[in-house]
């Protein structure tokens, strides 16, 4: 396994659509184990192909709390294909728009169909976190990010800060400076 760099906005790779895997095999099952790898070390609950540089419709999440014991999800061509009416709000984050949140509201329960890590056809009930979750990740395979969810005014507001927060690393490196300390160590929010 591998950590693999996670792509962060305003890449333009992360507004790309991604295509469909043909089959599980052994380099998506690589991929996806890369992945779950990069995500815990992120730390974050769910990371999608995109966000690595991979174009695949490809996803994994693991959001084990308490009330939830998923283990790790390990999803190829995602889809949802079945949604309720009814809405819930969650505060969202994600590891391609560092330290940033906002409210997103998303259909409370979900219908995943997808193939497992072996290839096998799965169908999934989610609803609470897991449904914001697989949501989430299933819109990056789409190019779309949380902060598209939001107003304009503040989409562009985050996007500003994280170019300017991109430039200041870039000068800082070329300078020979350290890195600055990561400060998104929420995993809750770190879609």
């Amino acid at each position: 396994m591998a950590l693999l760099p996670i792509l962060t906005a305003p890449d333009p790779r992360l507004k790309k659509k991604s295509l469909p895997v043909a089959a599980v095999d052994a380099d998506v099952r690589q991929l996806m184990d890369d992945m779950l790898e990069t995500m815990y070390a992120a730390p974050g609950i769910g990371l999608a192909a995109p966000q690595v540089g991979a174009l695949k419709r490809v996803i994994v999440l693991d959001i084990d709390r308490e009330e939830t014991k998923t283990g790790p999800l390990f999803m190829a061509n995602p889809e949802v294909v079945e949604a309720s009416d009814e809405d819930v709000v969650y505060e969202e984050g994600c590891l391609s728009v560092p330290e940033h949140y906002s409210d997103v509201a998303r259909p409370a329960k979900v219908r995943v169909r997808y193939l497992d890590r072996d290839g096998k056809k799965q169908e999934l009930a989610c609803e609470g976190l897991l449904a914001t979750c697989v949501q989430h990740e299933i819109d990056h395979l789409d190019g779309i990010l949380f902060i598209d969810h939001i107003s304009s005014l503040k989409r562009n507001m985050i996007l500003r800060k994280l170019l300017k927060a991109r430039k200041e690393k870039e000068r800082d490196e070329a300078e020979g400076k350290p890195p600055a300390k990561d400060q998104t160590k929420d995993p809750e929010h770190a879609l």
